[in-house]
């Protein structure tokens, strides 16, 4: 047995790097189900709409959303001083063999960016370990994620293999969501 001034070395890493040390000075990390995403004067949706368009994405719709955040399995949000959501992941998983890590969004007009990037990474990942610990974790990540991504131990198209992905709707869905499309001719 080592003695216990050795044992912290001994300790497994994601449990000695917790997100509250990367983020800046009064930023707070939230997760769910026991964090609220609304911040004073917008709602859940609303703040989660506003980071999308800062990021330079499409905002969804609240039934969107809904269907989105009851589909997954936990996500994390981060508040800055002013509490304004600045950042944001969710994960979807089958319990079983496969993670995934999705909207990995940090504003960037906040100065704290890849602080916020590190830890919604970080949480993510020591989240994944300690609750479904053997699961493969796939992601889709912005360019300035990649290099935070790296240090995580993420690899770019193991082998060569490409991610690709395909959107599924009903033609109603995609009439509301595309007004302009003919609808199906």
């Amino acid at each position: 047995m080592p003695p216990p001034d050795r044992l912290a070395s001994l300790l497994i890493p994601f449990r000695s790097s917790g997100s509250a040390q990367v983020l800046p000075q009064g930023y707070r990390l939230i997760q769910s189900p026991e964090g609220d995403l609304a911040t004073e004067g917008e709602t859940a949706i609303e703040a989660l709409n506003r980071l999308l368009q800062a990021c330079e994405e499409r905002p969804r719709s609240p039934e969107r959303w809904g269907q989105v955040l009851a589909r997954s399995t936990w996500h994390l949000g981060v508040k800055d001083r002013q509490d304004r959501l600045v950042g944001f992941l969710r994960a979807t998983s089958d319990l079983a063999l496969n993670a995934n890590l999705w909207d990995l969004l940090s504003d960037p007009a906040d100065p704290g960016r890849e602080q916020v990037l590190t830890a919604l990474v970080r949480c993510a990942l020591g989240r994944l370990r300690r609750e479904l610990a053997g699961c493969s974790v796939s992601l889709s990540a912005p360019p300035e994620a990649l290099e935070i991504l790296h240090g995580a131990g993420f690899v770019v198209d193991p082998g060569g293999i490409r991610a690709m992905g395909l959107i599924l709707s009903s033609p109603e869905m995609e009439q509301k969501e595309n007004p302009r499309s003919g609808g199906g001719n």
